[in-house]
C-alpha cells in the first residue's frame, strides 16, 4: 500500500472502546422501541457494522448512499443521493449513522430529507466530529470523537476510494 498517512490519530483499541460505549447508550435509549438504523454509505459501513453488533436490541437496518466529495479531498458543496432507502421510515424510530461531520452540509441535507418522510423520531450518530469546520448545525445525539480540521482516512473513510480498510483513523499526509 502506498504510504500517504502518518501514525494513527485514533487507535483501533480506542475506536472499539468508544463503540462499545455508544452501543450501550443507544441500547438504553431505545429500549422498548423499534429501532431502524440507517447507514450512510460508503464511509460509515465499518462503523455501522461494529456499532450494530454492540447494540443489544433487535434492530432493522437500511442504507443510503450520498456523495459530496467525488474524487476531491474537500466537499464539492453539491450533494446527490445515489441510493435511496429500500423501505418507508414513516412512524419509525430512526438512527442515522454517519462516519464524519465537518461543514454539516451533507448531514443537514440528509436530515431534512429524512424528516420529510415523517419518522416517529430521527437522531444522528457520527463517529467523527470535525467541529472546527461546522457551517451548518445539525442535532447530533451520539458522537464518537472530535477530530482536528485535517483530512481523515481509515476505518471506512477514504481518499480517492482507498484506505477504507485501515483498522485505525489517520490524518492524510501526502508528504510522508
Amino acid at each position: 500500500m502506498e504510504r500517504i498517512f502518518g501514525k494513527p490519530l485514533i487507535t483501533q483499541k480506542a475506536i472499539e472502546k468508544r463503540i462499545r460505549e455508544l452501543g450501550a447508550k443507544i441500547t438504553a435509549d431505545y429500549e422498548g422501541k423499534d429501532l431502524l438504523m440507517i447507514c450512510l454509505l460508503k464511509g460509515a459501513y465499518t462503523f455501522f457494522a461494529d456499532l450494530v453488533r454492540n447494540i443489544q436490541l433487535p434492530v432493522m437496518v437500511d442504507f443510503m448512499m450520498v456523495s459530496s466529495y467525488g474524487e476531491r479531498s474537500a466537499s464539492s458543496g453539491s450533494i446527490s443521493i445515489i441510493q435511496e432507502l429500500s423501505s418507508s421510515i414513516e412512524g419509525k424510530d430512526v438512527l442515522l449513522v454517519e462516519d464524519i461531520i465537518d461543514s454539516g452540509l451533507t448531514l443537514e441535507y440528509i436530515y431534512e430529507t429524512l424528516q420529510a418522510k415523517r419518522p416517529n423520531s430521527l437522531k444522528l450518530c457520527v463517529l467523527l466530529d470535525k467541529a472546527e469546520r461546522r457551517k451548518h448545525e445539525v442535532p447530533m445525539e451520539y458522537i464518537g470523537f472530535t477530530v482536528p480540521n485535517k483530512f481523515i482516512i481509515g476505518y471506512g473513510l477514504d481518499y480517492q476510494d482507498k484506505y477504507r480498510n485501515l483498522p485505525y483513523i489517520a490524518i492524510l499526509d501526502k508528504s510522508d
